[in-house]
């Protein structure tokens, strides 16, 4: 048995190893199934689903153009290339994605939990964007070829400006594959950003080339079309702003960054600040305090921008675009929850827990947490959730994360299971839940 350090709980705890036994928690069983266990494996999330999806479609499209002749004109693969890449932008546009977690969420909770379990999956909407940049990329290199081999419109300026604008998408394509993504993400933030926009610019000006002119574009579906990505592009830098911050620093590890510029998002949105709007921006959970303007953002220590920020704390930020859904907003679709958050993914999860719009079971594990969070952050959990169980590393020592989120899970008779933590332990209790039936929920790093 071991104890939290902080606030004892009403049910005996897990011990590191093994769940203790009881008639709400038991052993934890083993996989309901070998086709469950296999859906439940990373490589088969919806996130890769949707990809796949995107992909399948294309290449049914594909097979019917090759039927058609579309080879003998760029003007099919051109509108192919512009749908693709009008969906891979609009699907990640603010304003749609927190209505495609509205509309998911609207399920009331006497549907079937099979359906619900479904619809709370909506955070992979990113693999509608993977798999849509993959296959735009794909069909402009098509119409490229075509327009390179064959007397097609737009002369010499359709094919320079082309060929420029393929290197950068190429470039975009390229720096946002996992194993770039994770070791060079600054570069990869930056080529998506600034690359994309030059990108952009550049299909506008082939497009004008292609059409003949800026006029004929003005009233092509064309130019329709890139007018509505421009927009959905430009609409969030439209909303920039530097406003005043308050930082709160309860250790080194963690800094608390207080806002009132006129805002209060809604619980488990987030915002984007940056120092250099240009070059970087980082994505926090919002916390409003319900009752109260403003909000806080928690900030802990997880690379050189985290770290200055905690080491030189500003006194102005940038902040652009809109509060946006996370995958925590999903709870309202289950009748009881269970959270599950490792250090300072308690952020993301301690909006809902002030909220209280669900009834919910926190397992918070960390190192120190008063030392580490402060006591005001850590009393404040404690006063909504007081059966909840805070586990100290530095004094229980690691513990088994997918065993103590079963036990909470049984003995709150929950429905669902949402984890905020780092990537292998994330994948460790939403896979293993999910093997066990349970619908299970957390970041998945890759959209």
């Amino acid at each position: 048995m071991t104890s939290t350090g902080l606030r004892p709980p009403p049910v005996p705890q897990a011990r590191p190893v093994t769940v203790a036994e009881s008639g709400s928690g038991g052993v934890l069983p083993p996989p309901v199934s070998t086709l469950r266990r296999i859906l439940a494996h990373p490589r088969f999330m919806h996130h890769h689903r949707l990809v796949a999806a995107v992909l399948a479609t294309n290449i049914a499209l594909l097979a019917y153009g090759l039927t058609a002749g579309w080879w003998r004109g760029p003007e099919a693969l051109g509108d192919a290339a512009l749908a693709n890449v009008a969906l891979a932008v609009l699907v990640r546009q603010q304003y749609l994605v927190n209505l495609f977690f509205w509309l998911a969420t609207r399920a009331p909770t006497r549907w079937p939990l099979r359906i619900r379990a479904t619809l709370g999956k909506v955070y992979h909407f990113g693999g509608l964007h993977v798999g849509a940049a993959l296959a735009g990329t794909g069909w402009y290199l098509a119409q490229l070829g075509a327009l390179t081999v064959g007397d097609g419109p737009g002369g010499a300026g359709a094919l320079v400006t082309g060929y420029a604008a393929a290197g950068l998408l190429l470039a975009v394509v390229g720096t946002a594959l996992p194993p770039v993504r994770s070791r060079r993400h600054d570069l990869f933030e930056r080529t998506h950003r600034l690359g994309g926009w030059a990108a952009l610019l550049l299909l506008w000006v082939q497009a004008g080339f292609l059409a003949g002119g800026p006029v004929a574009l003005a009233v092509s579906p064309q130019g329709g079309a890139l007018a509505v990505l421009t927009a959905s592009i430009a609409l969030p830098w439209l909303r920039l702003r530097r406003v005043p911050v308050v930082v709160e620093r309860p250790s080194s590890h963690v800094a608390l960054a207080h806002f009132d510029h006129g805002v209060t998002p809604f619980p488990g949105s987030s915002t984007a600040v940056s120092r250099s709007p240009l070059w970087e921006w980082h994505s926090f959970a919002n916390v409003p305090a319900p009752g109260r303007p403003g909000f806080r953002l928690t900030v802990s220590r997880a690379g050189d921008w985290t770290g200055r920020f905690i080491d030189d704390a500003p006194e102005r930020v940038w902040v652009k675009g809109i509060s946006t859904a996370g995958v925590a907003n999903i709870e309202t679709l289950f009748r009881r929850v269970v959270y599950v958050a490792t250090g300072s993914g308690i952020g993301p999860v301690l909006p809902h827990l002030l909220a209280g719009q669900v009834p919910a079971r926190l397992v918070w594990v960390a190192r120190r947490h008063r030392e580490t969070f402060g006591d005001q952050l850590v009393d404040e959990i404690l006063a909504h959730q007081p059966d909840a169980l805070l586990w100290d590393t530095a004094h229980d020592g690691k513990p088994d994360m997918l065993r103590l989120a079963w036990q909470a899970y049984r003995r709150f008779d929950a429905e669902a299971v949402i984890c905020i933590s780092n990537r292998p332990l994330t994948w460790q209790v939403v896979r293993g839940m999910e093997e066990r039936g349970v619908p299970a929920y957390g970041a998945i790093w890759d959209s």
